[in-house]
């Protein structure tokens, strides 16, 4: 048996590739949209694609079913319950799929999303679990949210009761030995604790995952619906696309260089402009209308909170990084991006564009406790729900960053806004956001709430 896992940071995602060495038979789940890495992967083990599916429909990434259909003919597979523009095969709860020896049973598995389903996977049939590829299900860690996008005709409350049952009726009965493949990590929007580890066992999950220990199904309820992360708006998009017959993802694909007239050209005319340098850079010098959305963060997620999937995209870039950086937008959809202008290698930009150059603000924690002092600047917090219960700025606003750029209009602009969230990073998008969209006297909190924090303890 073949089991490899592919995973992206970006988008704390994990694939999966499943296979049989004796029959050369494999399938691929939860693909991402650059598939190319599949079919290497499948051609150098001498292994035929036969088919791909999905354990829902996500939300928070273009799936490649398609790409990888048109690349090998490969059926596509779903849960009962799915219904897409294109056509798929059903898989029912209690259904094996064999690929020679290597056996592999679906497990009906709602909660997340109603379609939802996982693969247990055996190295030949009637042989004890190897593996359980749980999707958006059970977490390494944590549960799935019951999806705000995929609710069909029930309610998350609905849905959180059908996790229940999958948790403790689908999953925790499997051996103890079974290792658990979820299809997301840490950082993810679908969950709220989810572990940096990339896969575990039924056993240590059942010892240390807080979402399933025994509780009433009330309790669970209350638990999984309480606090989770903000979805960004594109999940709607991307659920919608998945459900699609989209276009395809073109690998081959060059984005070009474009001039500095053009640059200023784009950011006349309101094209979305990503600055992809560090926040530091971005502080020293940037062009006035950009967005830092740092390359070295959740750039592709960050990138579909303050743009639309559709809208043009530039990118600032360092060199070497404009190509990865337009795929990694594309794997959420954004398929937009138009050109790229590399940064020197001291960060500074050409004369024709130093007009628009301008630095950003920014407050150090000790500044911004002297503000607090006059009242005379507005603190937002653009944290998640779960991470304020570590502590708060005093009468700081809070709007977590996924929904900023829908709720712009409940700022005040009487005074300063100084914008933090827990290091640093966020908070520098969030700001250049605001300021990208004509609010004034807008700083970012150097350090975030963990300096902040530091501080007061010290």
């Amino acid at each position: 048996m073949i089991l490899e896992q592919y995973y992206i940071e970006c988008l704390s995602h994990a694939s999966y590739l499943i296979g049989d060495e004796s029959t050369g038979r494999a399938i691929v789940v939860d693909p991402r949209r650059d598939v190319a890495e599949y079919l290497t992967d499948a051609r150098d083990r001498g292994l035929t694609i036969e088919a791909v599916i999905n354990t829902h429909f996500h939300a928070d990434f273009v799936s490649g079913h398609l790409e990888l259909f048109e690349a090998t003919g490969a059926w596509i597979g779903f849960g009962e319950a799915a219904h897409t523009d294109y056509p798929i095969r059903r898989l029912r709860h209690g259904e094996h799929l064999e690929l020679g020896a290597v056996d592999i049973e679906i497990l009906a598995t709602p909660g997340h999303t109603w379609e939802s389903i996982s693969l247990l996977v055996r190295e030949h049939a009637g042989a004890a679990p190897t593996a359980v590829l749980t999707g958006d299900s059970l977490f390494i860690g944590d549960v799935g949210r019951p999806d705000l996008v995929n609710l069909g005709n029930g309610t998350s409350t609905d849905l959180a009761r059908a996790m229940y049952r999958t948790i403790h009726q689908t999953l925790l009965p499997l051996p103890d030995s079974v290792t658990v493949l979820p299809a997301h990590g840490a950082g993810s929007s679908c969950g709220r604790n989810l572990s940096s580890e990339l896969s575990s066992t039924i056993g240590e999950q059942r010892r240390s995952n807080y979402a399933v220990q025994p509780m009433t199904e009330d309790e669970f309820v209350a638990l999984i619906t309480d606090g989770q992360p903000a979805a960004p708006a594109y999940f709607a998009v991307d659920a919608a696309l998945n459900k699609a017959n989209r276009p395809l993802f073109d690998e081959q694909r060059h984005v070009p260089a474009i001039a500095a007239e053009q640059l200023r050209a784009e950011l006349d005319s309101g094209t979305h402009v990503l600055d992809t340098r560090a926040p530091e850079d971005f502080a020293n010098g940037h062009l006035a209308g950009s967005i830092n959305v740092g390359f070295d963060g959740r750039f592709a997620e960050t990138g579909g909170m303050v743009a639309e999937v559709g809208d043009r995209i530039v990118l600032i870039t360092s060199p070497g990084q404009e190509q990865t950086a337009a795929m990694r937008l594309a794997r959420i959809g954004s398929d937009h991006t138009i050109g790229f202008f590399n940064v020197d290698a001291d960060g500074s930009f050409p004369a024709d564009l130093i007009d628009l150059v301008h630095v950003a603000p920014r407050t150090t924690a000790t500044e911004l406790e002297h503000l607090l002092a006059a009242d005379s600047v507005t603190v937002v917090d653009i944290r998640n729900t779960s991470e304020r219960e570590f502590g708060t700025i005093p009468s700081a606003l809070p709007i977590p960053l996924a929904q900023l750029r829908t709720r712009i209009d409940e700022l005040p602009t009487d005074r300063p806004l100084v914008v933090h969230c827990a290091g640093g990073w966020r908070s520098s998008v969030a700001a250049s956001l605001l300021r990208a969209h004509g609010i004034p006297g807008v700083s970012d909190l150097v350090g975030g709430y963990n300096e902040w924090a530091a501080r007061s303890v010290a």
